[in-house]
């Protein structure tokens, strides 16, 4: 059983009412600084596509649409089970089966055009999603009737949102009166860029582009003068950048970032983690050999020692993944069901020979691994060239592979390619990828198992990249997630877990907590070790959160 409570999902108001930083509603704030705050990140040129709703833009993987355009409420992903805070929504009420959710606007806002911000506008934005499924990666096929009463939207789901509440928050909304007019939104590159934000787009570039601060923002102009988004090839690119003042906000993965990073100006450099439902899984091609078969997938995760990953590939920045539930600890403790509890993975090569005994497998006079078909089993590892923390975590994989006989690679791949065609079409055999954050596991077991998600190689996977497919273990995750009582997420945790663990669909190699480095030599007030506030990094709604916490530093 769950050891912790876990709220009932009844009727939940958020208040209203936000006090910004440093701002005052409406008007612009005195002290703005000239200084120019220049966010990093490490994901090579960029083609001109502003689109915030369109998966592979470069607004979304540089992180700058999250400053032009806002979503309903802000959401600290570190504590989950925290109220949201106010954003463009003043507040957002859920019945008690969390099949509709009714969303205030926030009042006097505008478009960076002038125009007013309605509730239409949020109607729009949440039905755009429901008509182009490309662009509903949060919840496919599950929006009911979309409507707008009495200066509120109404949105109706069909099934219950307990566990995606956090998901609606964070929808970022655009304009109606911009959208409407676009004959194919998925394809559509947004180049003006009519937003809410604290900043509108001024030059782009595909190595960097430049936005100035919105004066008539609503939340008050921000106390940073201008941002610039730069991207550099790979970590070690952004690294330097960061190393130098070049950049001074960003995330990459830094080896030994105490002695590479800080060190070089401990008083203003600093890196800060956070905790949460965060993991990276090694997903597996669960239609295409080797992994199509149950047992090779079982042997593959008995030869991968997480300890090793997680210290030379990981530096110690993701902490070790033990529970065979793949659930991250301390966070995931209380949810893990009772016949899992204190059971850790571990390398055993002899279990992980028996299991391909058993199911028929050999191994041929110079010990190379050969399925029961005849065929020698050889696979390729993928992920971004330049994701250095990724692809050292692949060459520990490989050599554990190697020790059972099996021939695998290490393929690096442009970081576009991957995102556009690897990763959606199925075309890979294993590569590496994060999943959602949450308030609980389910973000965790969906993006690896869900059956909702499945769609057939060649065609646009949202989630579930691996195609895994079972009816018991959907049927479970939806259970779980339409329940308003602990006993029946309970019982469908436990189906869900079991299936994970018999059936090893994907592998988590470790957790991923969400880590961010920031220089205070320009601007103070980032999220720090003792005060949390959101999550770190700059690609989340949580960005214009934390712009508007910022100030220039007294120097």
């Amino acid at each position: 059983m769950m050891r912790k409570r876990i709220l009932v999902a009844g009727a939940v108001v958020v208040a209203a009412g936000l006090a910004l930083a440093g701002c005052s509603a409406g008007g612009a704030t005195e002290g703005s600084s000239s200084k120019v705050l220049v966010v990093g990140m490490p994901n090579g040129p960029q083609a001109p596509n502003q689109n915030p709703l369109a998966t592979g833009s470069a607004s979304l993987s540089l992180g700058y649409a999250f400053v032009v355009y806002e979503s309903l409420m802000q959401v600290n992903e570190l504590h989950p089970t925290d109220d949201p805070t106010p954003w463009l929504a003043e507040s957002v009420e859920w019945n008690d089966d969390s099949t509709q959710a009714t969303i205030t606007p926030r009042e006097g806002v505008k478009w960076s055009d002038g125009e007013d911000f309605t509730a239409d506008d949020i109607a729009f934005s949440i039905q755009l999603r429901k008509d182009h499924p490309e662009l509903n990666i949060d919840f496919p096929d599950q929006y009911g009737d979309i409507s707008v009463e009495d200066g509120k939207v109404v949105v109706n789901f069909t099934g219950g949102q307990y566990v995606n509440r956090d998901k609606l928050y964070r929808l970022l909304i655009v304009p109606e009166h911009i959208w409407s007019e676009v004959d194919n939104p998925v394809e559509f590159t947004d180049d003006e860029m009519i937003g809410t934000g604290p900043f509108v787009l001024d030059k782009f570039s595909s190595q960097s582009v430049s936005l100035k601060a919105n004066a008539d923002y609503w939340g008050g102009a921000p106390k940073v003068g201008a941002l610039r988004y730069d991207t550099f090839n790979d970590n070690n690119g952004l690294t330097t950048a960061l190393t130098t003042g070049e950049a001074q906000w960003g995330w990459t993965f830094i080896p030994d970032y105490e002695n590479t990073f800080i060190a070089k100006d401990p008083e203003h450099y600093h890196q800060v983690a956070g905790g949460g439902f965060g993991v990276d899984v090694l997903f597996l091609n669960n239609e295409t050999k080797p992994f199509d078969d149950v047992a090779f997938r079982q042997a593959l995760n008995l030869t991968m020692d997480r300890e090793e990953i997680s210290a030379k590939a990981g530096y110690g920045v993701w902490p070790v993944l033990t529970s065979i539930t793949g659930l991250p600890t301390p966070t995931g403790d209380a949810y893990i069901s009772d016949e899992f509890q204190g059971q850790e993975i571990s390398v055993d090569l002899d279990a992980a020979k028996q299991i391909l005994t058993d199911a028929g497998y050999t191994w041929d006079a110079s010990g190379k691994l050969v399925d029961p078909d005849g065929v020698a089993v050889t696979f390729t590892l993928t992920n971004p060239a330049g994701w250095s923390d990724y692809l050292s975590a692949l060459d520990i994989i490989k050599t554990g592979a190697e020790e059972l006989g099996a021939t695998a690679t290490v393929e690096p791949a442009v970081q576009d390619t991957w995102f556009n065609d690897i990763i959606p079409f199925g075309n890979f055999q294993a590569t590496l990828h994060w999943v959602d954050n949450g308030s609980t596991p389910w973000n965790l077991y969906s993006n690896i198992m869900d059956g909702v998600s499945y769609v057939p190689l060649g065609e646009t996977a949202n989630w579930n990249f691996g195609r895994y497919n079972d009816d018991e273990v959907t049927q479970a995750l939806a259970d779980f997630k339409s329940a308003s009582d602990d006993e029946t997420r309970a019982a469908a945790m436990q189906v869900i877990q079991q299936h994970y663990v018999e059936e090893v669909p994907g592998l988590v190699i470790w957790q991923r907590p969400a880590v961010a480095q920031y220089s205070t030599v320009n601007y103070t007030g980032f999220p720090t070790e003792d005060d949390p506030y959101a999550n770190p990094q700059p690609t989340g709604p949580q960005a214009a959160l934390i712009l508007s916490k910022l100030v220039p530093s007294e120097k």
